[in-house]
């Protein structure tokens, strides 16, 4: 289970102080159909990406229990969810459709996705190819 980045200068009393709740999750996988090519859409392709959003402070929870946190499963299944459930020649669509699915049904402030593919149909060798998008409400 990935646990909670929260970014602040002091993080005395849980909110005291506190002027950025950020969550970062890290190595979200799912296998999509994505790509320019049939053949890249026809075979199922793995794809990663990693995820930070803003929240707001007052999310920051003041007790120590789980039902108090924000569900950043939530946020995981948001991201897998966009990335199998359709079908994009690009991914710099999937990228925004991630981010807007992220902004749209959560409570982010801000985001930021990095998507990553591997092995893509280069001349040259690549091994993955990224595009990171960042976006705010």
């Amino acid at each position: 289970m990935m646990t909670p980045v929260v970014s602040s200068a002091t993080c005395g009393g849980m909110a005291s102080g506190v002027e950025r709740y950020t969550i970062r999750l890290e190595g979200i996988r799912f296998r999509g159909r994505h790509g320019v090519s049939e053949a890249e859409r026809y075979l199922l392709q793995d794809f990663v990406v990693d995820l930070e959003v803003e929240l707001p402070v007052p999310l920051l929870p003041d007790s120590d229990e789980r039902r108090a946190v924000y569900d950043y499963d939530g946020l995981a299944s948001l991201v897998v969810e966009e990335g199998t459930e359709n079908s994009y020649k690009l991914l710099e669509t999937l990228a925004r459709r991630v981010l807007e699915r992220v902004l749209r049904d959560s409570p982010a402030l801000s985001a930021t996705v990095r998507l990553r593919k591997f092995g893509p149909p280069t001349t040259a060798s690549v091994d993955t190819v990224s595009v990171m998008l960042s976006g705010h409400r």
